[in-house]
């Protein structure tokens, strides 16, 4: 694969005001030669095989939420580009319900924003969202630190990837922010068309440009996201009467805006939109065709999109299809870590 190595030497640094020591090796991340720079500042948080190996524990680990019964993976499966697919709105401990559908966490380097709404634009302080509210974990960062302190396996991990074996807040979101960034998804038969490995079928490059010309301002390639919000013109769920980015912004003007989210295996994301409404990528174009909704904050691009014919979507299905990356939805080293898993303990051991 044709890539620009970024290497990372972990030193001492400083992040948010406080002194962390890191023990010294490298690791590499492949950024594809044809993608913008990340947007993370890998030097608040250099990576480590141990931090991303405790970032994967804590991942997996339901002593995140206050019963032991929820973790990061309950939304957010590997196989399913790390979100969920059985349900619409996120589900939390005690069978609580929550307001939206998960986000996948795919090539999260390259994002400025976080959640549906944006309302967090720090990776490293994301996680405090799910852990903190109570429709989902309904844990405190504090508490968990607590729990992650009386487990030896935890203090030994910590302390091969900080120096010591002190448990903080601040290491606990520091390590699963490593594990996350290394969710890199850019191998997928569209990747290897770019790379002049593979060649479209006819049907796949009929759909590509049906693809650009209408959907591509929204979805930009190579990460097929601008990183925006935009209101999309779906009908206002009445039940959840979610206004969208205008919730953390108090702007009219954000009313109904939601982030454009990534195309990357949308095969496997289904539902899909922030309120998981539309169970198939079908219904998602049958929306575009014929469910746009009028609103001051409309995208105007809603305004102009074309009528599509069978044809035409069976083509462009073809080509999103094409965005499937199935190297990366099961390599193992993003899956459930291989160690005995006790409950009771609420941690992985040997």
């Amino acid at each position: 694969m044709k890539s620009k190595t970024i290497i990372f030497t972990l030193v001492l640094f400083a992040f948010m005001g406080a002194g962390i020591p890191v023990k010294g090796d490298l690791k590499l991340i492949e950024i594809p030669a044809n993608w913008p720079d990340p947007v993370y500042d890998f030097k608040k948080n250099p990576l480590s095989e141990k931090g991303i190996a405790l970032g994967r524990f804590l991942f997996y680990d339901p002593i995140l939420s206050r019963d032991s019964t929820i973790s990061c993976s309950s939304c957010h499966l590997s196989f399913t580009a790390f979100t969920h697919v059985d349900h619409a709105l996120s589900h939390g401990i005690e069978d609580r319900i929550g307001i939206r559908n998960s986000p996948v966490l795919i090539n999260l380097a390259w994002n400025k924003s976080f959640m549906w709404d944006g309302a967090v634009n720090h990776i490293e302080v994301q996680p405090l969202a799910p852990i903190s509210n109570p429709l989902e974990m309904d844990e405190s960062l504090q508490q968990v630190a607590k729990k992650l302190s009386k487990n030896p396996f935890y203090k030994r991990l910590f302390n091969e990837s900080f120096g010591d074996n002190e448990i903080t807040g601040e290491r606990i979101l520091l390590a699963l922010a490593q594990f996350q960034l290394t969710l890199i998804s850019s191998n997928s038969k569209y990747d290897k068309v770019q790379r002049g490995e593979l060649e479209f079928s006819e049907q796949e490059a009929k759909g590509y440009q049906l693809f650009r010309a209408s959907c591509a301002s929204c979805h930009q390639e190579p990460l097929f996201t601008n990183g925006g919000f935009a209101n999309n013109g779906l009908p206002v769920d009445t039940i959840l009467n979610d206004i969208g980015r205008m919730k953390i912004s108090l702007n009219p003007s954000d009313s109904l805006k939601f982030k454009v989210p990534t195309l990357r295996n949308i095969e496997f994301s289904f539902p899909y939109m922030h309120d998981g409404r539309f169970k198939s990528l079908r219904q998602v174009l049958d929306h575009y065709e014929k469910g746009i909704q009028p609103h001051p904050t409309l995208n105007p691009e809603m305004k102009s999109i074309k009528k599509m014919s069978k044809e035409d979507k069976v083509d462009l299905l073809a080509f999103l299809l094409t965005l499937s990356d199935k190297e990366f939805l099961f390599n193992p080293k993003f899956g459930f870590p291989r160690k005995n898993f006790n409950p009771s303990e609420g941690y992985f051991n040997n």
